[in-house]
């Protein structure tokens, strides 16, 4: 029911905030990580194994086409991370301002606020989805990824809506503290991020679902720290 709930506030912000436009970019350039990684594992395919026997050859190629497709439909969701950086502080701008206009941050939204994390962050997801690609031959990859992205897109997309207000070291802070509901909504953002049509605008989704999400906590665990005012 919380998710419910979650899920038409977040729907509603979507159009007071005015963030149409900033989705269909966002999903052109979701779509061009898309076609990019298509053609990329397509390439690798084709490239990878190269047998004496056409038949073998050609079973082998296929075989790990499917498998490196199937995790890469899966790693996908790691992706929207990078995709979301440039538009996150402007997403939560219009927001706060639609939603929450007593708690707008002072300062005008950066552009690309933190690309190094959110390059890091996807590096390490890529790596942390890789070491369970064996395991969708025991038909056990397709939970242990969204299990492991449920928790990645929780704790980054939170720590981007908090951090915007207390830095990303105190929000990691406050998300600790609130495990199983970013766990949740992590988990919500994953299979969000796996459909198909609906993960192209799934960047956009996640950071306004946390903006909610961080304005939904008690008011001491966004004010004891204070707020981070634009540029500190």
């Amino acid at each position: 029911m919380i998710l419910v709930r979650q899920a038409a506030r977040t729907a509603r912000s979507i159009s007071r905030a005015g963030l149409i436009g900033l989705m269909l970019l966002c999903a052109g350039l979701a779509l061009l990580v898309v076609i990019a990684l298509g053609t990329g594992l397509t390439w690798l395919t084709a490239n990878l194994v190269s047998l004496k026997w056409q038949w073998l050859d050609i079973t082998i190629n296929w075989l790990v086409g499917i498998m490196l497709g199937v995790g890469g439909w899966f790693m996908l969701p790691v992706f929207v991370v990078i995709i979301s950086g440039a538009f996150q502080e402007r997403t939560i701008h219009r927001v706060e301002r639609a939603e929450y206009p007593d708690k707008v941050r002072s300062g005008e939204p950066r552009f690309w606020p933190d690309v190094m994390h959110d390059i890091r962050f996807t590096l390490k997801a890529v790596f942390l989805n890789l070491l369970i690609l064996p395991f969708y031959f025991i038909g056990i990859g397709f939970l242990l990824s969204v299990l492991v992205n449920s928790y990645l897109l929780g704790r980054e997309f939170f720590e981007s809506a908090a951090g915007y207000h207390v830095g990303k070291p105190q929000a990691r802070q406050i998300g600790r503290r609130h495990r199983m509901l970013l766990f949740s909504s992590g988990l919500a953002l994953t299979v969000l991020a796996l459909l198909p049509g609906v993960n192209l605008f799934a960047p956009i989704i996640a950071v306004v679902w946390m903006v909610h999400v961080y304005h939904a906590l008690p008011e001491s665990w966004q004010s004891s720290v204070g707020s981070r005012q634009f540029g500190a």
